[in-house]
């Protein structure tokens, strides 16, 4: 088993690396809703900057692209791009010699480009161009990862950050339009809806299905029980299942590995789910995002801040 330390970085390098590109994609859709000064453009601003935990009366009152400023370069803010790309990078050089060269150039590279003296000049200049750039060069970096790094544990560790940041960003981003809170905002309007399905890279994938059907009901069921969408939650859930299945293996009390058990449970409720039944996805997007902060709490107990007895020969 690696040391904890290197989980502990490889599993935060993916879960920030996600974040980065989740918040520039949605940073990027809400600028394009917005070159139409309308009501429609305007609810999928709300949409976003909800999905991301922003308080509507802080930034959507403002200028779409301060805001999005604030959501790029915004020290001060933990979510902000600038802020997942130095804590990746941060994680990656503690472990430098776990990952390859081109995954280190490819993220020391864009976090140089993100935080030199010219990027916020850069971003003004033309906004849309650099938001691409980065969404660009974190899926290189995915791509480098899979590529060039062995597919042994920290692979996994990494990955399981990865999906299980997407799980909670996708059911994030439903709830708002699906959850139960007052607030909630409907996809009510055939603009909101295309953009929601950007904002999780699914609309070409989700015109394949349906084609060119858009209904809140199939947008909802696609982005949360496709199990060929890598960007579902069921597919996420599956991902973490697996890696948790393969590194509890390597632990010498099985005993005390919950984290896959909790991950399946997640996975079996999301393939039974009775929307009906259920009276919405509300309350199922709800429990997503708990199990999914459960499963994360059980990660750190099992593999990362476990009692040293446990790892000690008797």
């Amino acid at each position: 088993m690696m040391l904890a330390r290197v989980a502990d970085s490889l599993y935060w390098i993916g879960r920030y690396v996600e974040r980065a590109e989740h918040v520039s994609r949605l940073s990027d859709i809400m600028l394009s809703a917005t070159l139409d000064q309308n009501e429609a453009a305007i609810n999928v601003a709300h949409v976003a900057l909800a999905a991301v935990g922003e308080e509507e009366d802080d930034k959507t009152g403002r200028a779409t692209l301060e805001a999005v400023h604030d959501l790029i370069f915004d020290r001060e803010d933990a979510g902000s791009v600038v802020n997942s790309l130095a804590r990746g990078r941060e994680n990656a050089r503690q472990v430098r010699d776990q990952i390859t060269t081109e995954m280190w150039e490819r993220l020391n590279l864009l976090y140089l480009r993100v935080t030199g003296p010219d990027a916020e000049h850069a971003f003004t200049q033309r906004s849309s161009s650099f938001l691409h750039e980065i969404i660009a060069d974190l899926h290189l970096f995915m791509g480098a990862t899979d590529a060039t790094m062995s597919h042994g544990e920290g692979w996994r560790f990494l990955l399981l950050g990865v999906h299980l940041e997407r799980a909670q960003l996708i059911a994030r981003l439903l709830e708002v339009c699906f959850g139960e809170a007052e607030g909630r905002l409907p996809l009510a309007d055939h603009l909101t809806q295309m953009s929601v399905l950007r904002m999780a890279c699914a609309l070409e994938p989700y015109l394949r299905v349906y084609t060119a059907e858009l209904e809140p009901k199939h947008l909802l069921e696609f982005l949360m029980f496709d199990q060929e969408f890598p960007r579902s939650i069921r597919y996420a859930t599956l991902r973490m299942e697996e890696h948790l299945t393969s590194l509890a293996r390597h632990t010498e009390h099985p005993a005390h590995s919950g984290p896959e058990r909790l991950a399946g449970r997640l996975s079996s409720r999301l393939e039974f789910a009775d929307m009906e039944e259920q009276q919405g996805a509300g309350p199922l997007l709800t429990a997503v995002v708990a199990e999914c902060s459960r499963i994360h709490h059980a990660i750190y107990e099992t593999f990362v801040a476990y009692p040293l007895e446990q790892r000690l020969p008797a």
